[in-house]
């Protein structure tokens, strides 16, 4: 059975009223278990984390936290179960990644936090999961071609500055053009959809999208595969239905098998008005993924 990794044991308070979904990370988990043999994600060690992040900006972490204001800015109130849940996060995207480079795939069942930058915290998001896996592999001495496909509704600003001058990582956004953040970073390819875009658009936008990304002959692909692009998220501004969405996990998959890269799979977001939705959109992308690209 193949293995993912999971943020559920980690706790997180929040108000009642706060729109993070921290319920779909138990409930993705849950919708999984007899697919999937799902393991709690290990915690990063600080020093990997230091290969992509500032010394200033971990050393705050470490030792004070974030302010009122860049807590406001992150949107999530501090507290040590925050920086709990953001080690065990990208800790699961590292375990995922070494096992995609082993089996083909690798799944962590929470991560894709990429509006993190070096050095600060923005938009939920502590640690650029998939920027520190890829520093590590770096620093063993992997020296291959990366593809970063994030079809989060959000754009990837802090994964397109990470990787800004870095012509070995080419990264791919498609995402809702007038959504946040506000300030787009220039990425490899961007491509930004007009609000409410429908499954025919999107995929259509799509397939001319991934047939330019995967020219960079990728050696590892990463996959953001957030959910909030399914209509009624109360983030995303974008109109797929469930169907648009396991075609747009198809199209990427596909991809993936065609060329025989290794894939490794990181939640995004997902915050849908029904959270049933959001767990079941989720489900189905760890699903069509162990259906394509299991089995290698």
């Amino acid at each position: 059975m193949r293995r993912a990794y999971s943020t559920a044991h980690c706790t997180l308070e929040l108000p009642d009223y706060h729109p993070f979904p921290k319920y779909k990370y138990a409930g993705v988990a849950e919708a999984l278990r007899d697919e999937l043999d799902v393991q709690p994600a290990p915690a990063i060690a600080w020093e990997i984390l230091a290969l992509a992040h500032t010394p200033d900006y971990l050393q705050k972490l470490r030792s004070e936290g974030l302010s009122r204001q860049e807590s406001h800015k992150v949107g999530l109130p501090w507290s040590q179960g925050l920086l709990t849940r953001a080690l065990h996060a990208a800790g699961g995207t590292l375990a995922a990644t070494l096992d995609a480079l082993q089996t083909g795939l690798g799944l962590n069942l929470a991560g894709g936090t990429h509006h993190a930058y070096p050095g600060r915290a923005e938009g939920y998001c502590l640690f650029n999961d998939v920027a520190v896996a890829i520093a590590y592999l770096r620093a063993q001495g992997w020296d291959g071609r990366v593809l970063i496909v994030d079809l989060d509704a959000h754009q990837g600003n802090g994964t397109a500055a990470f990787f800004r001058n870095d012509p070995t990582v080419f990264t791919l956004s498609v995402h809702a053009e007038r959504n946040y953040p506000l300030k787009k970073e220039p990425g490899d390819l961007d491509v930004g959809l007009a609000d409410a875009t429908n499954d025919a658009a999107y995929l259509e936008a799509l397939e001319a999208a991934l047939e330019q990304a995967f020219a960079h002959r990728p050696d590892l692909v990463f996959y953001n595969a957030g959910v909030d692009v399914l209509q009624n998220d109360r983030f995303g501004r974008l109109g797929l239905s469930l169907q648009g969405l396991a075609e747009r996990d198809r199209m990427v998959f596909e991809k993936a098998k065609q060329t025989d890269q290794p894939l490794v799979v990181v939640m995004g977001g997902g915050y849908n008005r029904d959270p049933q939705m959001t767990v079941a959109g989720h489900a189905q992308t760890y699903r069509l993924a162990l259906e394509a690209l299991g089995k290698r």
